[in-house]
């Protein structure tokens, strides 16, 4: 059970993650069982390699920002700026504190823990984040697949905490890409990358209204529509035909919603 619930009587601001943010885009159903009756999705598999990958390169990006200097692989790119020197980038990095924002029109307390900023010569802080894959496809964010449009929508985010956090954000984002190669000989105790950067003008536009509808959904007393194509609502429900198969109105809902074929 999730103890941040939200209390619809509550006056105190409501702290939410960026990650809700993205799970409401996901579900809104999900989101309210989450967020509201504290009944959150089944936790995912660790991708215990891709927090190795995102540790390494934090240390190795620390290193050029203790010396003031760009990363060779910034350089390669001609990414004319530097890791962006500042005491509280442990702070922005920590997943239980995070870069934070009060937005007063919802009461939400709105955080989020960002990889890695860079500062070009304008002034203009870049929000840079890591990621960690093995494909033999070309990586293209552009693909429509539902993961990479999360990935821009949370590069987003951490642009609209900077700016409201007062710091002058370029629209332009990086995302260092660690792609894990598959055509070695051998593994012999070690996995190689090709690492490249892809740039990403990000437009957060979309933010504070998903915020308000946020707040919408969880002030109901009505659980919200799941969304056609979540597996987990999908499960739910045919799990529930099978095992209440006279019970409720709400397993109507659902073969309504899916169209169950069992």
């Amino acid at each position: 059970m999730s103890a941040n619930l939200f209390d619809p009587h509550s006056s105190e601001p409501f702290l939410l993650s960026r990650s809700k943010i993205d799970l409401f885009f996901s579900c809104p159903r999900c989101f309210y069982l989450d967020r509201r009756l504290g009944i959150p999705r089944p936790p995912g598999f660790p991708f215990s390699l891709n927090y190795a990958v995102d540790q390494l390169l934090k240390k190795e990006f620390d290193f050029h920002r203790a010396k003031g200097e760009a990363h060779p692989l910034m350089n390669k790119y001609g990414i004319d700026a530097v890791p962006f020197k500042t005491d509280k980038i442990n702070i922005w990095r920590d997943n239980r504190r995070g870069i934070r924002y009060f937005y007063k029109p919802a009461n939400f307390i709105v955080y989020g823990a960002i990889d890695d900023v860079w500062q070009n010569k304008k002034g203009e802080l870049i929000v840079v984040d890591y990621k960690a894959t093995s494909t033999i496809r070309e990586i293209n964010l552009n693909d429509g697949q539902a993961y990479h449009e999360g990935y821009k929508r949370q590069v987003e985010v951490y642009q609209w905490l900077l700016r409201h956090n007062g710091y002058k954000v370029s629209p332009t984002a990086y995302f260092v890409y660690c792609n894990g190669r598959k055509d070695k000989k051998a593994f012999d105790e070690k996995l190689e990358f090709d690492v490249q950067i892809i740039k990403y003008e990000g437009d957060d536009s979309w933010i504070e209204p998903t915020l308000l509808k946020m707040k919408e959904c969880l002030m109901k007393d009505t659980i919200p529509q799941a969304s056609p194509d979540c597996v987990y609502c999908k499960y739910r429900a045919a799990a529930a035909k099978k095992e209440l198969p006279d019970s409720t109105k709400e397993i109507n809902n659902f073969q309504g919603q899916f169209k169950l074929n069992l």
